[in-house]
């Protein structure tokens, strides 16, 4: 099967749907908020709740299996919003204080694996993903976190929107920046949460932060914005996934799934950027 029928074809099979459709739902909602990410330069926030949710994923996986590994994430990644919200209003919270958290989170986690060493395979799943053999249970839960974290942002777009350009405005508007950054990065670290299963828990950067910075390269009104990174997002979770598929079963290579799709994303990313320079240099 070449590449153009891997477009088309592969996608009748039932575990190729469920990815795509996995994926779509990511990127609809990860498009959304990356944005936001992108606008309030949380990038690396975004990066350090990867690492905070990562005990939780051990911890739960260890004690229930997957089913437990996502409640344990989402401990971990309302535990770590929290912390790192507080923080932030007592204004302590700067790069090194939140670097020295995740750190610290991170390494928790790291210990909770070495003490189980036979569950290896299953967590490394969890960090990596296992787009291909996804679940319809998997793929449920996914969708369902991915629509509660687009919910909790779509709930409050007005009030982001406005802390995103002004936050002194905002607070003398009336909207609580307190809650307003709560509600943001709930919603990232519950994309962070849903993207376990499909590309893991490394892997979700390319899919929260790509499509937000790529479409503010190309991107020429506010409106298109959220458009264009949901457009990209979900482009890149198409091709990457029929690319994975056809060097899999076309030339025998075992291709990761999860890695395919995010290196999509970057490379869509590197094309905007050599498109935007191009454009550029035509003008001046």
């Amino acid at each position: 099967m070449n590449m153009i029928d891997a477009l088309t074809t592969a996608f009748q099979l039932p575990f190729m749907m469920r990815a795509l459709v996995v994926l779509l739902v990511l990127s609809l909602a990860a498009g959304f908020i990356g944005v936001f990410i992108n606008l309030r330069g949380l990038e690396f926030l975004t990066d350090g709740l990867t690492h905070a949710v990562f005990p939780g994923l051990a911890a739960g996986f260890i004690v229930g299996g997957k089913d437990g590994a996502l409640l344990g994430a989402i401990i971990a990644a309302t535990a770590a919003t929290l912390l790192l919200t507080w923080l932030s209003n007592r204004r302590v919270g700067n790069d090194a204080t939140t670097a020295i958290v995740f750190t610290a989170l991170f390494s928790v986690g790291v210990l909770i694996v070495s003490t189980s060493s036979q569950q290896t395979s299953g967590l490394e799943q969890l960090l990596f993903g296992h787009l291909l053999t996804v679940t319809e249970a998997e793929a449920l839960t996914t969708i369902g976190v991915s629509a509660l974290a687009l919910a909790v942002v779509l709930l409050t777009f007005r009030r982001q929107l406005f802390r995103s350009f002004d936050e002194e405005g905002s607070a003398a508007a009336g909207y609580r920046v307190l809650l307003t950054d709560v509600a943001l990065n709930v919603s990232i670290a519950l994309v962070v949460v849903a993207a376990s299963a499909a590309v893991g828990n490394l892997l979700v950067l390319a899919v929260l932060i790509v499509p937000g910075a790529l479409a503010r390269l190309v991107a020429v009104r506010m409106g298109y914005l959220f458009v264009t990174a949901i457009a990209v997002g979900m482009l890149a979770s198409w091709l990457g996934l029929a690319t994975s598929f056809t060097l899999s079963v076309d030339a025998g290579f075992n291709v990761p799934g999860g890695a395919t799709v995010a290196l999509f994303f970057v490379a869509t990313y590197v094309l905007a950027l050599l498109y935007r320079t191009v454009v550029k240099q035509v003008r001046t």
